[in-house]
């Protein structure tokens, strides 16, 4: 047997802003994640998913950092791909920005089966920012999208269960602590892509986990799962169960019947064959489906609201079709964590194909027809076998390295002397992030920065906190051991260990920022302002030059400056922070949006109306943020214009 399948190579050509430098700015903030629920919906939910929704939530970010340096300038750029087919299917993938599967092409009718973005514009819908849309993107982590969406993920050729070759994916995901991998293959002649997933935990304690998978697809389509409940969530932050297809009157299997952005968490009856496809008006579409572990199935929609349509447009070219989302997790919604045992692993199989069933008509008709339709194509007995054919093929060590991601994973290993046949984290990938640490893992002693640049990542886990601990008391380690007790919750200590390093730390700036959010969190709010002034100021004293590093830098803590001066309505100093800023770092971000706030601070509403009038662009506005709307409503009692509608809830009754 001659076993067609093949992986290359390939260069795509893209409209593509720049990811840009990430925040140097340790995030010390409560996480700003839109999957929050009102207790009072607790009450009405099965036992298991009420304490999943309750498992482990995360307080923070850290150790990841902010991805927000990107804007809104798109040229054409090249993005490195990989790419895996046989006769029948051609999957892209960008292993440089997630493992993303960009394409996933139907060969014998040429029909692409995902909504494939024709630009990379990221937008701040990852939990640490940076996100972008289509394709099949891999959640892991925590609720949200993943800190990894436009991180680079290791690569590799590995042997697959029928002798050919698979793409293996994998990468150590920081929020958890938790190895994971993606194994993509085509068996010969099949229409299927086989997907292999595992998360591992190879600590002596229990940890939660989360994944979903993540679809893009058009949204001229009837989405179809074997359900007749949904758990209904929307950006009102209320989780109730609804009937499906039709709640209030309407079929919301139908995206573009959505008024507003809105989950619809299919409750798939226990022993029911696990699957969702998205189907057109002629009956074509994707399914996926996968082995009972993956037991929850999603539907995403932006709604046909302004604000629905305002994204659509912002994510993508204006003029493209729009798109809706297919998930499926490991949990019946995306609000909840799983727990994964003490030295444990939780794994799956997942199939990715064309599917053919008339959509429309009566819903149980319709489901059991696509349901049908998927048996013939693709039985459930065999991704049952297939799914055993691939566990021992699992642990198999790569064949060839296509592509290298970070070296996290490998400074964990090399501290824990950890095994993961599979997943390889050789030392080979450590880079300069990982330097300091490597070095007080190996003398106790964390080195000092051989120039002056804003400090690197911080690592908090309870193993490098308690290494920070006994390390001398340099400013430096100070600084860090101060970012790793406030992640512990030890808020006190972490000030503490932040006022020490003052009097001697060659940078005041990164401590009295640190010591400037404590104020804020504690509710001194004229004490932040006063030191987030004082921080701007020795940072602008600092600087070296204006690379990207240290704009970087001053983008992040201008920012923050600004916001707090202004709340303590200390509008001259706000003045003088916004007059040092380069006229680069004005445009981005937020910062149109602050001057036109300052202008309304100092009293000149004409002028911060013509802020607007100037049709800026808020780059890293945050999903279901409202923020200009509220700035908009303090200018006049005129109608938002649609250009800043972003609303993704209904107005307040």
């Amino acid at each position: 047997m001659v076993v067609v399948t093949r992986i290359r190579r390939e260069v795509l050509t893209l409209p593509a802003a720049r990811l840009g430098a990430d925040n140097p700015l340790p995030p010390l903030r409560p996480l700003d994640e839109v999957h929050r629920i009102d207790d009072r919906d607790r009450e009405e939910m099965p036992r298991d998913m009420a304490r999943q929704l309750g498992l482990e939530p995360l307080a923070g970010l850290l150790p990841v950092r902010v991805r927000d340096g990107y804007g809104r300038t798109r040229e054409p750029r090249r993005v490195e791909a990989l790419v895996i087919e046989n006769d029948r299917l051609r999957a892209t993938v960008l292993p440089g920005l997630g493992g993303r599967i960009a394409s996933l092409l139907h060969l014998p009718t040429g029909r692409e089966l995902l909504y494939r973005n024709p630009v990379f514009q990221p937008a701040n819908f990852a939990l640490n920012g940076a996100w972008y849309s289509g394709g099949i993107e891999w959640n892991i982590g925590a609720t949200g999208h993943t800190t990894l969406s436009c991180a680079p993920l290791h690569a590799a050729r590995v042997p697959a269960p029928d002798g050919g070759e698979m793409l293996r994916l994998w990468e150590w995901e920081r929020l958890r602590d938790l190895p994971f991998q993606v194994d993509l293959w085509l068996p010969e002649g099949s229409d299927f892509l086989y997907v292999g997933a595992r998360i591992r935990n190879p600590h002596e304690r229990p940890v939660a986990t989360y994944w979903w998978s993540n679809i893009a697809v058009p949204e001229d389509v009837r989405v179809l799962a074997p359900a007749e409940e949904a758990w209904f969530f929307g950006y009102e932050r209320r989780l109730r169960r609804v009937p499906v297809p039709s709640y209030e009157g309407v079929d919301r299997t139908y995206p573009a019947n959505s008024p507003y952005a809105a989950d619809y968490f299919y409750e798939v009856p226990d022993g029911r064959r696990r699957w969702i496809a998205a189907l057109d008006a002629d009956g074509h579409g994707l399914v996926q489906t996968s082995t009972d572990v993956l037991r929850g199935r999603k539907l995403f929609v932006w709604g046909a609201g302004p604000g629905g349509r305002r994204w659509q447009q912002w994510l993508t070219e204006p003029g493209t079709g729009g798109y809706c989302e297919i998930q499926a997790g490991l949990a019946r919604t995306q609000l909840e964590h799983v727990r994964l045992e003490a030295e444990s692993e939780v794994s799956w199989l997942e199939a990715y194909g064309p599917l053919d069933a008339p959509p429309g008509g009566e819903w149980t008709e319709a489901v059991r027809e696509a349901e049908g339709r998927l048996a013939s194509a693709l039985p459930r007995t065999r991704v049952e076998e297939a799914y055993a054919a691939w566990k021992p093929c699992a642990d198999t060590e790569p064949a060839q390295t296509l592509a290298v991601g970070s070296g996290w994973g490998a400074l964990e290993v090399l501290r824990a002397d950890w095994k993961l046949p599979g997943t390889p984290f050789p030392e080979s990938t450590l880079g300069e992030a990982q330097a300091p640490w490597r070095e007080l893992l190996r003398t106790g002693s964390l080195p000092e920065p051989r120039r002056v640049r804003p400090p690197g990542e911080t690592l908090v886990a309870p193993h490098w906190r308690d290494m920070l601990e006994t390390a001398p008391a340099t400013p430096h380690t100070e600084y860090h051991l101060g970012v790793a007790q406030w992640h512990a919750g030890d808020r006190a200590q972490a000030v503490r260990s932040w006022e020490r390093a003052l009097p001697l730390a060659p940078s005041l700036w990164p401590l009295l920022r640190c010591l400037a959010v404590a104020d804020q969190e504690a509710g001194h709010h004229e004490r932040a302002a006063e030191r987030y002034a004082d921080a701007f100021d020795d940072l602008c004293r600092e600087r070296r030059d204006d690379g990207e590093v240290w704009t970087a830098a001053v983008a992040a803590l201008g920012r923050e400056a600004l916001e707090a001066l202004l709340r303590a309505r200390r509008t001259a100093q706000a003045r003088a922070v916004w007059d040092r800023l380069l006229p680069a770092v004005r445009q981005r971000g937020r910062f149109p949006l602050l001057h036109a706030e300052l202008l309304l601070a100092e009293g000149s509403r004409a002028r911060a109306r013509a802020v607007f009038d100037e049709d800026f662009e808020v780059a890293d506005l945050r999903e279901g943020a409202d923020v200009i709307g509220r700035l908009w409503a303090r200018l006049g009692d005129e109608p938002l214009p649609g250009r800043y509608d972003f609303r993704m809830r209904p107005d307040p009754v």
